[in-house]
């Protein structure tokens, strides 16, 4: 779920900017500050209209999200109460990302297909079940990977954690993904394995560990508005590791397969997800995007969203993650 960021009394330096945000100018989704938050709140039900056809555009049912055991006791109201926990958001506003403040992107040469799986650096898709955790998940799987790439092992870290302690979120009522690593980039909190904090798909007290406690916390992040850029969004994402999107996933409950090219409803950002690379060597090139619905959705947990033309905002709010 996607949620504005909250307002704490506690205002401490991972506060989000207020200030300096500025209109749109890139191409593809129209859309004002408020469509690039990436707050995930999953609370509004999507709307029925999707198309089948042309078997490049992505499989999409009306019949309810399949391979959906975790929704399978909720009534069928018009397809609302399906997405109510996964997707649906009132819009909520993110900073404008200035350059002075971003990791500059090399500018490595694009191969035509390119998947950090191959490398051995990506968790197995997890399910938040009935948890508007996404922005935790899709934070948490950046850093594993991230830590993965540099040699670690790769590790399962706890969800629970960011869910739990990530004050300036809402825990399974929604979150940002740009609070949460900006809280983990200012408290250096370390995140510890997921045997350790387990994920128990509802909010809990935080549990707090000595300094001397093993765990992984981040150096920093960029954040980054790719729109009209996607070839540089692909460059970062050879160059960084795994990035943290946002998207416009009201329909994409029932995505069986393809690639997605419309269906893209809303028109805000409702949902976080992870890219884990791109394949450009068909006619229509797509991003693999990997989510948090387990691994019966979608394509063994996956999609693929055409590239290029900014499909479901997905380039609008992209976020990399160092360790």
């Amino acid at each position: 779920m996607i949620l504005p960021a909250k307002q704490s009394k506690q205002q401490g330096p991972w506060q989000l900017p207020t200030s300096g945000l500025a209109p749109n100018s890139g191409g593809g989704w129209s859309r004002g500050t408020e469509r690039e938050s990436g707050l995930c709140l999953e609370d509004l039900g999507r709307q029925d209209e999707v198309t089948v056809g042309d078997p490049l555009v992505a499989v999409l049912l009306l019949s309810g999200p399949r391979g959906r055991p975790d929704l399978a006791s909720e009534p069928p109201a018009g397809g609302g109460r399906l997405a109510a926990l996964y997707l649906g958001s009132k819009p909520a506003w993110s900073p404008r990302y200035p350059a002075a403040g971003q990791t500059p992107i090399p500018n490595v040469s694009l191969p035509l297909r390119f998947d950090w799986r191959d490398k051995h650096v990506v968790n197995q898709v997890r399910n938040q079940k009935m948890c508007g955790g996404c922005w935790a998940f899709s934070v948490v799987s950046a850093i594993e990977s991230t830590c993965a790439i540099q040699g670690k092992p790769l590790d399962y870290l706890s969800v629970q954690q960011v869910i739990d302690c990530s004050f300036n979120n809402y825990g399974c009522s929604g979150g940002s993904p740009l609070s949460a690593l900006s809280w983990l980039n200012e408290t250096q909190v370390k995140l510890v394995e997921d045997s350790e904090y387990p994920f128990k798909a509802e909010n809990g007290l935080c549990r707090y560990f000595p300094q001397s406690q093993s765990g992984v916390s981040i150096k920093d992040f960029s954040a980054y508005d790719f729109s009209g850029q996607e070839d540089e969004m692909a460059k970062a994402l050879l160059s960084f590791g795994p990035l943290v999107v946002i998207v416009d996933a009201v329909s994409w409950q029932d995505y069986l397969g393809g690639v997605i090219q419309h269906h893209c409803s809303s028109g805000e950002a409702n949902h976080a997800v992870l890219i884990t690379g791109f394949d450009k060597t068909g006619n229509t090139p797509y991003w693999i995007v990997h989510n948090s619905w387990g691994n019966s959705w979608g394509i063994e947990g996956y999609a693929h969203v055409k590239m290029g033309d900014n499909v479901c905002g997905i380039a609008d709010s992209v976020s990399a993650v160092f360790v």
